[in-house]
C-alpha cells in the first residue's frame, strides 16, 4: 500500500494576497475619508439621513480592517499545529462581514419603518446633502473598483466588496432621496431610500454567509463535480476502484482532496505506483483546480478488507 501527498503551490498566490492587501488599504483610506466628509456634514445639515450613512460606512469601515487583518493574518505559514496555515481566517473575517452586513441592513430597515410610521418635522437642506452624497458616491466607486479583482477569487475580499457596495447603495439612495426633497419637498423619501438599501443589502449578505458555511462545514466545492473526479482517475492505467472520495476547501480557491485508489497488482510488482501518484495529483491539479491531493494506494486485497464508510 502506498501513500502520498500532491502540492501545488504557485507564486501567483502570494502576489494575490499582496495585492488584496494593497486593495484593502486604499479602499481602508477611502472609506475613512467620506466617513470624515459625511460626519462633519451631517453635523452642519442635521441631517438624520446622512448621520445613519456615516454609521452605515463606520461598521464597513470596521469590516475593511478585520478583512485587511485576516489577510496578513492568512499569509503566516503553515506549522506543526495548523498544517493548512491560517488561510480560514480569511473565512472567518467574511463570515463576520456578513454577519455586520445583515445587522446594518436590519438596523437601516428598522429605522426607515419607525420614521414612516412616526414621521418628524426635520428640516433638512437638500442641497448640501446632495453635493456630500455626491462626493461619497464617487469615493465609493472608487474604492469598489479597487476591490473588485480580488472578490470573484476570495472570500473574505467579496465580503469587503459588498461592504463597499453597500456603501455605495447608500449614497445612491440618499441622492435620490436629496433631489425628491429638493424638488417636491417629500421628507418621507429619505426612509424609503432606507428601506431599498436594507432590500439590497441583506440578498447578497445571505449569499456570502451561504458561501461561508459551505466552506466551515466543508462541503464540495460549488463548481467541482466528485463524479467527474472519480472517472478521471478510474481512466488512470492500473486503476481498479476508488472510495472514501472527500473534496473540500480551506478557503476560496484552495480545494483539498483526497481518495483511496484501488490498483492492479501488477502495479506494486513493477515499481510504478510513483508515476500513477503523479499522473494522478497532475490530473486533478490541472483539471479540476485542486490545491492539495493525498492519495492511498491499496491492492484489491486490502480493499476489501476496509468497511466503505464513505461511497
Amino acid at each position: 500500500m502506498a501513500q502520498a501527498d500532491a502540492h501545488s503551490h504557485g507564486s501567483h498566490s502570494h502576489a494575490s494576497a499582496t495585492t488584496n492587501r494593497t486593495r484593502l488599504g486604499w479602499a481602508i483610506a477611502i472609506v475613512a475619508t467620506v466617513l470624515l466628509v459625511e460626519v462633519v456634514g451631517a453635523l452642519a445639515t442635521g441631517s438624520l439621513a446622512l448621520l445613519a450613512d456615516a454609521g452605515h460606512m463606520a461598521s464597513d469601515l470596521i469590516g475593511l480592517i478585520v478583512a485587511l487583518v485576516a489577510t496578513v493574518i492568512a499569509a503566516r505559514p503553515a506549522t506543526e499545529t495548523h498544517s493548512f496555515g491560517f488561510q480560514r481566517a480569511e473565512v472567518f473575517a467574511a463570515l463576520f462581514n456578513g454577519l455586520l452586513l445583515i445587522g446594518v441592513a436590519v438596523f437601516v430597515a428598522v429605522e426607515g419603518i419607525s420614521r414612516l410610521v412616526s414621521p418628524q418635522e426635520v428640516d433638512i437642506p437638500p442641497l448640501p446633502l446632495l453635493v456630500v452624497a455626491v462626493i461619497g458616491l464617487v469615493a465609493n466607486f472608487g474604492a469598489l473598483m479597487l476591490l473588485r479583482g480580488g472578490a470573484a477569487t476570495s472570500l473574505n475580499m467579496r465580503g469587503a466588496y459588498l461592504e463597499v457596495f453597500g456603501d455605495l447603495l447608500g449614497s445612491v439612495t440618499v441622492i435620490v432621496a436629496s433631489i425628491v426633497i429638493l424638488t417636491t419637498g417629500f421628507a418621507p423619501a429619505d426612509a424609503i431610500a432606507s428601506l431599498v438599501i436594507a432590500a439590497m443589502i441583506i440578498p447578497r449578505a445571505v449569499s456570502l454567509l451561504r458561501d461561508v458555511i459551505r466552506v466551515l462545514l466543508q462541503q464540495t466545492p460549488v463548481d467541482t463535480d466528485v463524479a467527474q473526479i472519480r472517472s478521471h482517475i478510474l481512466e488512470a492505467e492500473g486503476v481498479v476502484d476508488v472510495h472514501d472520495v472527500h473534496v473540500w476547501a480551506v478557503t476560496t480557491g484552495k480545494n483539498i482532496f483526497s481518495a483511496h485508489v484501488v490498483v492492479d497488482q501488477q502495479v506494486f510488482e513493477a515499481g510504478e505506483s510513483g508515476r500513477l501518484l503523479d499522473q494522478l495529483s497532475s490530473c486533478l491539479s490541472s483539471h479540476f483546480d485542486v490545491d492539495h491531493s493525498t492519495f492511498q494506494l491499496e491492492p484489491a486485497e486490502h480493499a476489501r478488507h476496509e468497511e466503505h464508510l464513505h461511497p
